[in-house]
């Protein structure tokens, strides 16, 4: 059951609604957006909801108890809305967005229908979907420790303290050449060996993508491989910086590392392997007599 605002319960009962969706996204560059599905731009408490965007609600549901509710919203990638080039960059991963119902002859009569933030988003050509998540989606976030083999830290962060502004694990450096969408050869500042840099992070700081990060699938040869392409058009001679990466195994924490003390793995606990293979053989501890006699 949810309680309608006065005005707005007079207005439902009236028999005759001007009813529309209003969608307020905050990014997280703090650039915050407005949209709605009528077919004219409002402005609903001092922010201006564009109309002919695209948006428009696709689906919608409620869950009851803790289970995750959300909905999902779909639209074009135009100029005048939604960039291409920001979906791409991450600018709307975990979006906060609130749904508003409103009355589009009183844009003061208004209800909030949800809260939630920005899941998965689908492109496809021009166009886009994107997940609505709930605020039980907190709920199923990770906490505390999992019992694993690999490392549950992540480089550099307060569990494993490793240093990355260690000249060792960080460097700058631009791009000499470009190969592919997604690979280019690079000019770095120090010298490194061949995958020392696999599974890191580059991140821009000149240029269109400035400001903007890409995990490192493969460093060989002089030369960066991406795991998608960036947003926007790289350019040669534009400059980044480079984070090592690390596959949270224990023999890389010791080799390239030195952080075997603060690894937060479990890396001696038995695999499938030892659970699935045949007893070694019968003998006096294995015929299901005591082992203390």
């Amino acid at each position: 059951m949810r309680d309608l605002p006065p005005d707005l319960a007079a207005h439902v009962a009236s028999g005759a609604t001007t009813l529309c969706h209003c969608w307020s996204l905050t990014r997280r560059d703090g650039a915050v957006l407005g949209f709605t599905d009528h077919d004219r731009d409002l402005v609903v408490a001092g922010l201006a909801y564009a109309a002919r965007s695209g948006l428009e609600a696709a689906e919608a549901s409620a869950e009851l108890g803790f289970a995750v509710g959300g909905g999902e919203v779909a639209g074009a990638l135009r100029s005048s809305g939604i960039e291409e080039a920001d979906v791409a960059g991450g600018l709307y991963d975990g979006a906060s967005v609130e749904t508003w119902l409103v009355d589009w002859t009183n844009p003061e009569t208004r209800l909030l229908l949800d809260v939630g933030t920005v899941g998965e988003v689908r492109r496809t050509g021009g166009a886009f979907v994107a997940e609505l998540r709930g605020l039980m989606q907190d709920l199923d976030v990770e906490r505390g420790r999992t019992y694993r083999a690999t490392c549950s830290a992540d480089l550099g962060d307060g569990r494993c303290r490793v240093n990355l502004a260690d000249p060792r694990f960080h460097t700058t450096g631009t791009v000499s050449a470009l190969s592919t969408s997604v690979g280019f050869a690079v000019t770095l500042a120090g010298s490194f060996p061949d995958a020392w840099f696999d599974g890191g992070r580059l991140t821009w700081t000149e240029g269109a993508n400035a400001g903007l990060s890409a995990d490192i699938r493969a460093q060989v040869g002089g030369g960066l491989v991406l795991w998608e392409m960036p947003p926007r058009e790289v350019a040669i001679g534009e400059a980044f910086s480079l984070t090592a990466g690390c596959d949270k195994h224990l023999s890389t924490c010791r080799g390239r590392f030195a952080n075997v003390l603060n690894f937060q793995g479990f890396p001696h606990m038995p695999g499938n392997d030892f659970v699935l293979r045949y007893a070694p053989g019968s003998g006096p501890a294995l015929d299901g007599g005591s082992l203390f006699r």
